[in-house]
């Protein structure tokens, strides 16, 4: 993949953790790969925050749970044969 040179203005402190995770932590190999990990977990995180969001919200959507009660029935037989009781 190709990288692309940017340059940031961070805290001294951020800089710190940075250099440490990768040095003393060994999080990453680089000080630009911590860089990258961080925002590939925060980028993860607001994902699933987004995900669990939508199916808190599918909780109250009539039309979801019709169509859960019917894939349940469709399949509670397949289940009962291939679940350990």
């Amino acid at each position: 993949m190709a990288k692309i040179k940017r340059t940031y203005n961070l805290s001294e402190r951020t800089v710190r953790s940075v250099r440490e995770l990768s040095h003393r932590y060994g999080v990453a190999p680089t000080q630009d790969a911590v860089v990258e990990v961080a925002v590939e977990e925060l980028e993860r995180q607001l994902r699933y925050a987004e995900e669990a969001r939508l199916w808190e919200a599918a909780r109250d959507e009539p039309d979801f749970l019709a169509e859960a009660a019917d894939l349940d029935a469709a399949y509670r037989s397949a289940d009962e044969e291939t679940w350990p009781r």
